[in-house]
């Protein structure tokens, strides 16, 4: 049975942290790698990324295999929160072996930052080691197979897209091969989900399922996120985030380039995208489960086009899944509450 999000990719689990209320509007999410780690890779596009260990990613260097993969709110400083993962991680033994040892290991733990600094109404609310601790936690506990809440939790508590309520999506494809695709997305753009002529979702455009809204709900929508924008400050930084996983056996490159297609299923659903104020970020797992077919050179075709289609629906759920806040740090209806309707798939 599968559940339409990343934790169909047999092992790999998502624990969320949140912190909301009393100056706080953010969080950790983590995506924990089954045990003894993940074949991993990173595509970076955005102008202004906030990352920690991405290097270690790239295929001609030295780690194969990661054990978790953090995302997280409060820009550069959330990138803390990795430290609680890897503390985490070292107390389970589990990280790139530097001795005999088993208890002598070092975790590579790859992170991305979303802008949220402030919306809770406090700047200086952000997470740390301890929420990234809580995070894998949280996902170490979870059942295999288990659903994954979505909306506003963990990196995404603070997200916004536009000037709508972002948050936390997730989708998956089973292939005809048997291969399991999935996409965990933070969005949390500074361009819009949403066409303005239409009020549809773009990522909704690709799906062959658009229900335009009536014209007079539009307006009304369209009123009031111009509100919106007259009174909250402008985003100065913004960011998508994703993690696509495989259970197909892929290379470092293979994972690399994974990564990098997926980057098409944000440009369908967000737009513009990959600006310089932008950090978007695709991280790509491959847990080695399932080999491709050896007589087809181009048997990691399909799998690059699903990673692009689930990352465009999780934006699409992330968004649908959002709550409409409104506190200190300002106020962000949320596609709900001006057009109707719940997640996709809920």
């Amino acid at each position: 049975m599968t559940v339409d999000a990343l934790t169909d990719v047999a092992g790999v689990r998502v624990g969320h942290a949140t912190r909301i209320g009393g100056g706080w509007l953010t969080g950790t999410t983590v995506v924990l790698a089954p045990e003894g780690g993940a074949v991993a890779s990173v595509d970076v596009r955005g102008g202004g990324p906030g990352t920690k260990e991405t290097d270690a990613l790239d295929p001609r260097n030295v780690v194969q295999k990661v054990e978790a993969i953090v995302l997280t709110g409060g820009s550069a400083y959330g990138l803390d929160a990795a430290s609680g993962v890897m503390a985490w991680l070292e107390e389970q033994r589990r990280g790139v072996r530097v001795s005999p040892n088993p208890a002598h290991v070092v975790p590579v733990v790859p992170a991305a930052c979303v802008f949220d600094l402030g919306r809770g109404g406090d700047f200086r609310a952000r997470p740390d080691a301890a929420t990234g601790r809580a995070a894998v936690e949280e996902a170490a506990a979870s059942a295999v197979g288990a659903r994954v809440r979505e909306g506003c939790v963990g990196a995404g508590a603070g997200a916004v897209v536009g000037t709508l309520k972002g948050g936390v999506g997730t989708a998956s494809v089973v292939l005809g091969s048997g291969v399991t695709v999935g996409a965990l997305v933070v969005a949390n753009a500074a361009g819009d989900a949403v066409d303005p002529e239409t009020g549809v979702l773009y990522g909704e455009l690709f799906q062959g399922r658009v229900e335009y809204p009536d014209a007079g709900v539009h307006g009304t929508a369209q009123r009031r996120l111009a509100e919106v924008a007259a009174t909250n400050a402008p985003p100065p930084l913004n960011t998508t985030l994703a993690v696509v996983a495989t259970d197909a056996d892929l290379s470092k490159a293979q994972a690399q380039k994974l990564a990098g297609t997926a980057h098409d299923g944000i440009a369908r659903a967000v737009r513009p995208v990959h600006l310089l104020n932008d950090g978007d970020t695709v991280f790509a797992l491959a847990t080695g489960a399932r080999p491709l077919d050896a007589a087809s050179p181009l048997a990691l075709n399909e799998i690059l086009a699903a990673g692009a289609d689930v990352v465009t629906r999780a934006i699409v759920r992330a968004v649908r899944a959002a709550e409409s806040m409104d506190g200190p740090g300002g106020a962000w209806p949320s596609y709900g509450e001006l057009y109707g309707g719940g997640a996709v798939g809920a």
